[in-house]
This record gives structure tokens, sequence and C-alpha cells, in this order.
């Protein structure tokens, strides 16, 4: 009867020390990604104290095996490449593409720069709804109908405050769609309310949440990054610079 009731203390304190494992493990998980959320958090608090520039750390662009393919705007063959790291609820993001669209759709049409969007969901994990997730999904839908870049700067225009998840609305993001011209459709539609790409929308971030960048936007120049210093901060005219230097 005691050699019973050892070996059921054996097999309980054995579970017990599994259990351990597995709370510790799901705590240093929970460490990890609040120190991402934490980064993206200060670039947030940038913007509202006027400084408008997010964390931002140099890195692999591939972000690991398990990386989403980004999407691609401008001629492939143009000699610069910007990349950029970037969530539509990101009032940091909203800051950088209203001030450098004109610019970069400029270089674009000229064939001197392509650009390369992965789309995150950092706010989302942080502020909680699905809004960043869901207008990543209808940007990707607009990029299935050839309508990416014209779609993507509609939402950024019309970005709602932070706090607001109005993004997570299908019907709010296929009433911005009808910005674009010929973009809604029935494909369309059935692309943004099934979230057809919400799967690559899911990697794209975690292929962000794996790299060594801290926050968003983050932006690199032919993988360098051109964007996080507050003491030389970009401008328009010195994107523009960099860019023709290379053309």
């Amino acid at each position: 009867m005691s050699s019973q009731n050892t070996n059921e203390g054996g097999r309980n304190s054995a579970r017990e020390r599994l259990r351990a494992e597995r709370e510790r493990q799901k705590a240093a998980e929970k460490r990890r990604r609040s120190l991402k959320v934490g980064a993206a958090v200060v670039g947030v608090l940038a913007v509202a104290t006027g400084i408008g520039v997010a964390l931002a750390g140099q890195g692999d662009d591939d972000g690991g095996t398990a990386s989403a393919k980004p999407i691609t705007v401008g001629h492939e063959s143009a000699p610069a490449k910007l990349t950029v790291y970037e969530d539509f609820r990101c009032p940091a993001c909203a800051q950088f593409e209203n001030a450098f669209r004109g610019t970069v759709r400029s270089l674009e049409r000229a064939g001197k720069l392509k650009a390369e969007y992965h789309l995150v969901t950092l706010i989302d994990g942080h502020m909680g709804g699905s809004g960043s997730k869901k207008a990543a999904n209808a940007a990707a839908c607009a990029k299935d109908r050839g309508k990416f870049s014209a779609y993507h700067d509609v939402l950024y225009r019309h970005q709602p405050a932070e706090q607001d998840d109005a993004f997570a609305s299908t019907a709010r993001l296929i009433q911005l769609a009808r910005k674009v011209e010929g973009l809604v459709g029935p494909a369309f539609e059935k692309c943004v309310t099934t979230g057809r790409h919400n799967d690559w929308v899911e990697r794209a971030n975690e292929s962000f949440r794996n790299s060594d960048h801290q926050g968003t936007p983050t932006v690199l120049l032919d993988g360098k990054n051109i964007y996080a210093d507050q003491n030389d901060p970009l401008t328009p005219q010195k994107l523009r610079k960099l860019v023709e230097r290379k053309g």
C-alpha cells in the first residue's frame, strides 16, 4: 500500500513539475510580447508629444522562414527599395504616410523607387480589437484588384483615433473602398468580409515580432534605417535626395 502511495506521489510530483515548466514558458513568452508592444507604445507617445518618430531597429527584412511576402509597389528594376513596416491603426504610421506619400509616389512613378509594405497588427495586440488585421486584409484584397496604393492611402487619410476600432467594421472598410475608382465589386467585398488574407496578415505580424525591429513605422532604405534618428529627422526632401543618389 505504501509503495502504491509512493508511486502515486511520484506521478503527482512529475505532473506538478511539468505544469510549472509550462507556466514558466508562458510567462517568458508574455514578457517577450510585452517588450515588443511597449516599444510600439513609445512610438505612439512620441506622436502625442509632437516628436512623430517611432522606435525602430535594423534587421533582416525577411524576419525568418515563416515570413509573409510583402506587397510591392513600383518598378521591379528601380535602383532603390523602401521597406515599410506599418499598422493601419498606428498614429505614427499615419503621420509618416501623410507627410511622405507625395514624395514616395512620385519616385515610384519615375521608376526610381520601389516600396515594400509589411502590414502588422501591433495596435490590435496592445489596445484590443481587430481593426489592424481587418484593414490589412482589406488592403491585400485591394492588391488583388491592382488597387493597393490608392486604397492604402485612403485608409491612412481616414484613420480613426487609436482607441476607436472603426476598421474592425468590414462595412466601413468597403465604404472607404468606394473612394477608389473600380475597386468595389463582389470579389473585393467577399475577400474583405471573409478575411481571405487573414493568414497572410498573421504571418506578417509574427515575422515582425520575431525580427529586431522595435515599433511602427519602421522605414528602411536599401536595408538601412532612415527614420529613427531624432537628431537628424528624415524629411521628404532628404528622402528624395537619398533615392536620387542611387539612380
